[in-house]
Order: C-alpha cells, then structure tokens, then sequence
C-alpha cells in the first residue's frame, strides 16, 4: 500500500521547552539536569513536580529531542 499522501508534510508536536513551561519548570535547569544524567527521583524533587512529570519530559527528549518538528518537504 502507498501511503504517500494520505499524511500531511509537516507535523507539529509541542517542543521540550513548551512542555517543560507547562510543567513550571525552567528549560534551561531542565536540559542541565538531563545533561548531569540526575535520577527521575531526583528531579522530580529538585523541580518540585511529580516522577510522572519529569519521566513524561524525559521520554519526549530521548524520542523527539528538544524541538518540535514543523515544516519539511
């Protein structure tokens, strides 16, 4: 089956620093804690968030990276 078409070009995923702003936690600690390999546990207590949270941001960086991906041929 030829699936070229049926999806549109382009797809539009919030980036890492939106969620992380959604989260109420800084972008910039966010990307240091990862860049420090600090536990989930950790994190989640230094962010004042829950391990859900920071493992849910974790899981979209090690997937995604840190931007969404918008545009593209």
């Amino acid at each position: 089956m030829d699936d070229k078409g049926r999806f549109p070009p382009w797809s539009r995923i919030p980036s890492l620093e939106e969620m992380s702003r959604e989260a109420g936690i800084d972008f910039d600690e966010l990307i240091t804690a990862f860049k420090q390999d600090l536990s989930v546990p950790l994190m989640a207590q230094r962010f004042e968030v829950s391990e859900e949270t920071v493992a849910s941001l974790l899981e979209h960086f090690q997937h995604y990276g840190v931007a969404s991906v918008m545009g593209g041929d």
